[in-house]
């Protein structure tokens, strides 16, 4: 490569503060610029074949070494979607001595190309050859960096950027606030964003995204609060990241703030807004607004499509969710394999197995779409929540790829419903040899022995994940009052609000018992007196919190909970005979789906 005087020394300098070349100010630039042909065709250019056409032009025209010129070949051929990056490389080899400039866009390039390593050895050969690094350069690098989740080389260019004083640049800041969210370094992100005095939305935006990347939620929305009060306009990416905090944790009061924010700012509804909307008020229980949403939305894509589906099929309206499925392919959308998890769900909770045999089928004959894990998973749902555990085991034993835990614990969850002991305790058994960390494996296993009251198996179940050191989830449920959230622990002897949910839970079991309620035992793992087991019973963390919003939430308003885990036999039957006594409406998501609860039904049809 030639030396860095075989240049003009106006292609040497970059504006920092634009990353556009000082040589704009050059003859040879205005002299382009004034050519009646090459300077439209560049800022036109649509795709490689126009660009292969316009640069034979300026080969022989002259222009061959003209800055712009290869500037605006570069950035077309290196980032455009209608490039080529191999063509890039070589418009890149060819220049004597490239300046920052160009190797930004080469760094660029193959970062958005999710090509980490290329971007990264660039960045290394421009170091090597004293081309200096500008703010604009250490965005790209870092996010090359954040898709290796390499903490310890990010942090070394995180302090590269410290001595060279760009890390005070908003853009810097925002994608170092990525980088260790995507490395799981959260408290290295916060790190970054509160030494930050001033903040765009860029930053904020960064940090929510990477709170609810870590699955925190609560933080998210509360973060979101503060961004309020700096009375910032939201931009998309926040939006999109504080809707689906508020999908996590069921906050319907808080998603429907933004739904106004949106409407009020007069924020265009676009794909990825209006889909995001879609799957908070789905995951809420809230499906008629979702509906509402996807029905004025301008544009749609096959996410969109989906997103609603699913909403349908997990709040239990499976029918509805098949025929948008057909509606979906009759204004000519092609479905996804996520397309198609939606459809299998919607047939495993409405028990439609010929109807999710043949959607199966037709994923495979008319989309030449490859079943994945998640489908056979499906599968193995729809024919074990049927009770066909035989046919369901054969599924798992011969598909062609190799299954997971996931598939083997639908089927022992089938058999805890359906009381097949023999076959559960074999997946059962087999589950805690193939993953003996999983506290779920020996919590349905217990389960299984408790309900045949095997209770010296059960008590050896439960030895054996107390020797190995796994601790068993607690049992969570979250209901937001007032657009603030609570959370309830099973059993949690700590909590504040003890004294004042007793009252009403003693009210809750005396009303319902009134009613016919049987507490249903089978599942309390400790061979304890049915007096101690009644008694655990009443602490489950839904029991507790649907307390609290008979206490705190409006009688005309619907009470929402949100679980972590599956709901028990008892939890389910107790919250349909407290939505008759009390006349409310409730709505309870657990891991798996929606249960609406109203007059002492519930929307399941005891098919869960």
């Amino acid at each position: 490569m030639a030396s860095a005087h075989a240049t003009s020394p106006l292609i040497q300098c970059t504006n920092f503060h634009t990353n556009k070349p000082l040589w704009m100010s050059s003859p040879s630039y205005t002299h382009l610029l004034t050519h009646p042909s090459l300077f439209p065709l560049l800022q036109t250019c649509k795709s490689m074949r126009e660009l292969h056409q316009i640069h034979a032009q300026i080969l022989t025209s002259g222009f061959s070494h003209n800055p712009y010129a290869l500037s605006s070949i570069l950035e077309f051929t290196a980032i455009s979607p209608s490039g080529s990056l191999d063509y890039a490389l070589q418009i890149f080899n060819s220049i004597d001595s490239p300046t920052v400039f160009y190797w930004n866009t080469m760094i660029r390039a193959f970062s958005t190309a999710h090509s980490p390593l290329n971007s990264i050895e660039f960045f290394i050969r421009m170091m090597e050859q004293g081309v200096v690094p500008n703010k604009f350069t250490f965005p790209f690098v870092i996010k090359s960096f954040s898709f290796l989740l390499a903490l310890l080389l990010g942090k070394a260019i995180h302090g590269l950027a410290l001595k060279m004083g760009v890390d005070s640049d908003a853009y810097v800041n925002s994608s170092l606030i990525r980088f260790y969210s995507n490395c799981g370094s959260i408290d290295d992100a916060l790190l970054v964003f509160d030494r930050r005095s001033k903040r765009n939305a860029v930053c904020w935006s960064a940090m929510i995204a990477g709170y609810a990347q870590a699955n925190l939620f609560k933080e998210a929305l509360l973060l979101f609060n503060e961004f309020q009060m700096e009375r910032l306009e939201p931009n998309e990416a926040i939006l999109v990241s504080v809707l689906s905090a508020c999908a996590h944790l069921g906050a319907l009061e808080q998603g429907r703030w933004v739904h106004v924010c949106i409407e009020r700012n007069k924020v265009l509804l676009s794909v990825n807004l209006g889909t995001s909307l879609i799957n908070m008020y789905s995951r809420c229980g809230y499906i008629d607004g979702a509906v509402i949403v996807f029905d004025q939305m301008p544009q749609r894509n096959v996410l969109t499509w989906t997103s609603l589906i699913m909403g349908l099929a997990v709040n239990g309206l499976c029918n509805r969710a098949l025929v948008l499925f057909e509606e979906m392919l009759d204004v000519g959308l092609r479905p996804d394999s996520i397309t198609f998890i939606g459809v299998l769900t919607a047939c495993s909770h409405g028990g439609l197995v010929n109807e999710a045999q043949h959607q199966f089928d037709r994923m495979m004959r008319e989309f030449r779409i490859v079943p994945k894990i998640e489908h056979y998973g499906c599968m193995v749902d729809v024919l074990g929540r049927a009770g066909f555990l035989q046919e369901a085991n054969d599924l798992i034993e011969n598909m062609p790829i190799e299954p997971d835990t996931i598939l083997w614990g639908a089927l022992l969850n089938a058999c805890i419903v359906h009381k097949n002991v023999v076959l559960g305790e074999k997946v059962g058994r087999y589950l805690i040899d193939l993953d003996s960390q999983n506290d779920a494996n020996y919590i349905l296993l217990a389960n299984i022995y408790a309900y045949v009251r095997r209770w010296g198996d059960a008590l050896e179940v439960r030895k054996l994940m107390k020797k190995r050191g796994v601790r068993k989830c607690p049992g969570c449920s979250v209901i937001e009052v007032n657009g603030v959230i609570h959370e309830f622990f099973m059993s949690d002897k700590s909590d504040h609000r003890a004294l004042e949910l007793k009252p009403m839970l003693d009210e809750m079991v005396q009303r319902i018992r009134a009613a016919g309620y049987v507490p249903n035992t089978s599942q309390v793992l400790l061979d304890i007196d049915e007096e101690e087991k009644e008694q655990a019973l009443c602490y489950h963390s839904e029991k507790l919190a649907i307390a609290y919003g008979l206490i705190h939430v409006d009688p005309k308003v619907p009470i929402r909970v949100v679980k972590n885990l599956r709901a028990c036999v008892d939890c389910h039957t107790a919250t349909k005979l407290i939505s008759m006594v009390f006349g409310r409406q409730i709505i309870v998501r657990d891991r798996l789906r929606f249960h609406h609860f109203k007059g002492g039904e519930c929307s399941c049809m005891e098919y869960w």
